[in-house]
This record gives C-alpha cells, structure tokens and sequence, in this order.
C-alpha cells in the first residue's frame, strides 16, 4: 500500500519571525524561501500582510519570488486584514492561500475577542466567504483549539467549510496538550464535523511543554494530513514543531507511521544553517537532528561501536542530510577514538609513545581543558 502524502506548510517566515528579536527584510524572506523551495515544503507561509507596511512588502515578495509552492499569508477576520493579504499574493506566478485564525476557546472568547460563540461562528463564516474565490486556497485555523469545546470547534469547522475552506487547522496554540490527548481531539472533531472528510486536516504545535513534535505526529496519526512548523523549530514563546524532526520521525519511522513528506533531506543542514544565520538564533548543540552535537560522539564505548559500525549508535546518515558526524576527543573517549586520530593526523607512533601521548590525553581532559592532539603530545615530544 502507497504511504499517505503528508502535506508541509512552514511557517519560518511567519511564526517563526514571531519570535522576539526577529525582523526580517523583505530580501531575507525571499533568501529563506528560496531555501524552503529547495527543501521541498509544500506552502510557505511569508508572513501576516496586515501586520505592517514592512511585512505586507515581505509576503509580496516572496509571494512573487517562488511558484512551485504555495505562498500563504496569515490574516484575521477583518476584512481589511483579508484584502492585504490577498493584494500581497496578486502577484504570485504560483499559488495562493490566505490563512485565516479566528480564536474558539472560552478564554479567547471572552477576553481577547469579546464575542459570543455564535458571534464567533458567524465572523469564521463571513470570512472565509469574503475571500474564497480570490485566492486559490483558505485555510481556518481555530486558534487555541486544544482549549476549546470539540463540539463547538466542529460548528465553527462545518461553518468555515461550507463557506469554502480547503484547509482546516485544529492548532494546540498555548502548547497545552498532552499527545493521547491531541489524538483524541483532532478525532473527537472529525466525529463531530464529517464535513472534514472533504477538506484537508492541519496540526500546529506549540512547544512550551516541550510536546511539539510529540504532538504533531499524535495529530498525524489521528488523521491529520497537513503539518505546521518551522526550521529549528523558532517560533512564538518556546516556538513550534521543528521541520526538520518532524519530516525525519516520519521518515526514519515510517514503518510505525506509513507516511511520507516531500522533504529532500539532503537540503536539511543548509536550511538550519541559513535560517540561524539571517535570524540570529544559533541552534543548541543538543538539539535533535541539526544541532552540533547530534551527530557527535564522545563515550568511548559509543566511539568504539561506531568505528566498527555507524548503525551502533546512529540511526540517520548525517551525510545524507548535509551534515557531518564526529568523534570529538574528551575526557570518556577510548583509545580506539585517539588512535584513529592520531592516524588522520599522519602521526607514525611505536606502542610507547601512543602510550604516552594518551595518558596524557586523559590527565588533560580530566581536569576539564580542551584538548589537542599537539596538547597530547607536548610532552612526549619534550
């Protein structure tokens, strides 16, 4: 049987740019989204048109920049907010995708909206009627779904759908959920609303429990068949779902999950690398799949299997990636890890003199200094 298509909107340039201290030109979105082109992402989503001239000129850039996917902008249900976002995208040689957010949680509703839930209802309805028809696509995203009534997010689903939706998204907004319980909600809301089944499901993820990518994989399991996320994961407060994890658990596990991406993996490292560079966030070194210690491995147990065999102690080519697997030398590196870097360096050493130059080694590093290999051998030298 075929794997189901999962469908990737990245939303670095949008959600991502959310995170403080970012702010990008026009001329950086179109960099990073031609990268995200090259990448494989299905829908790029450039940013909020109505947020300000800057980020109106920003869509409209990248809107007109890239054609193989589609180029989305975020809006609220304003009509004026409707109208930049679907000037911003006229220009698109490609298509076009206006993604609207409506809050549905009685927390928003009250406080942030001062709406009641039929108010709200009818505000999802007349806007995705306003602009359905003037962009290829409309997308309804139930802001703070997780923290919403499943029967009343599957009113508000049926209302966007009928007045024209093709996508609708179920996002865990404040990062809340639990994944059982994600699962359980974005199924509980396609019982309740059948007319889901016409349309396409999306997930988006937030990580303040540190549950994004848990949660987004819960999702697709339920029948999710859109996923929302950034490179290295940026985004709002703990960010979101990260592009990279979520496409290479579904890939790298495909046999628990049957579903493939788009994604040319092998465009990973690059993205990772740009995105930091233009945004200024630099990558953790543990972190999953880009950061400089994924691939990185310092034990001597963990250095021994892997000269003898990578599949030891890694379960993805970093190569493949666009990336580089190491045996940094430290204070748990054995000798077969030394040896070989001895070798690479071109050293020709008797038994003693490796002898040496390694108990030195590990007295160096046991005292928590950086060490070389000119460190290991001074001595001995001497």
């Amino acid at each position: 049987m075929q794997n189901r298509r999962i469908t990737i909107l990245d939303t670095t340039l949008r959600d991502g740019e959310q995170s403080p201290g970012i702010a990008l030109a026009p001329d950086e979105k179109v960099e990073i989204a031609h990268a995200l082109d090259a990448l494989g992402v299905d829908v790029i989503e450039a940013g909020f048109a109505a947020s300000s001239p800057g980020d109106f000129e920003g869509v409209r850039a990248v809107a007109a920049a890239v054609s193989r996917p589609t180029v989305a902008s975020l809006s609220r249900t304003r009509h004026d907010d409707l109208d930049a976002a679907v000037e911003a995208l006229a220009v698109a040689p490609g298509r076009t995708r206006v993604h609207i957010v409506l809050a549905t949680s009685p927390i928003h509703m009250e406080f942030k909206l001062g709406l009641e839930p039929e108010e709200v209802v009818e505000h999802a309805r007349d806007a995705v009627a306003y602009v359905a028809g003037r962009v290829d696509e409309v997308e309804f995203a139930c802001e703070d779904a997780t923290r919403s009534d499943p029967s009343f997010v599957a009113e508000v689903c049926r209302a966007a759908i009928e007045a024209g939706a093709t996508t609708v998204n179920l996002p865990d907004t404040v990062g809340y959920s639990l994944p059982d319980e994600y699962a359980a909600f974005v199924a509980t809301v396609q019982r309740l609303c059948p007319a889901l089944d016409r349309v396409a499901v999306a997930v988006h993820c937030h990580d303040d429990l540190g549950l994004a990518v848990a949660n987004t994989l819960a999702g697709v399991s339920a029948g999710a068949s859109q996923v929302e996320c950034t490179v290295n994961g940026i985004g709002e407060r703990a960010g979101v779902a990260a592009l990279e994890e979520v496409a290479m658990a579904l890939r790298v596990r495909a046999d628990a999950y049957g579903y493939e991406t788009g994604i040319d993996v092998g465009r990973i490292g690059h993205a990772s690398r740009l995105v930091s560079k233009i945004t200024g966030y630099a990558v953790q070194p543990n972190k999953a799949i880009v950061g400089a210690n994924a691939f990185a491995h310092e034990a001597g147990i963990h250095q021994d299997g892997m000269l003898k065999h990578a599949g030891t102690y890694q379960i993805m080519d970093p190569e493949e990636l666009g990336l580089t697997m190491t045996l940094p030398l430290g204070k748990h590196s054995g000798r077969h890890a030394f040896r070989r870097a001895c070798t690479e360096a071109g050293l020709q050493l008797t038994e003693a003199e490796f002898a040496a130059a390694f108990t030195r080694f590990k007295t160096l590093a046991d005292a928590g200094e950086g060490v070389t290999l000119d460190d290991a051998f001074e001595e001995v030298a001497a």
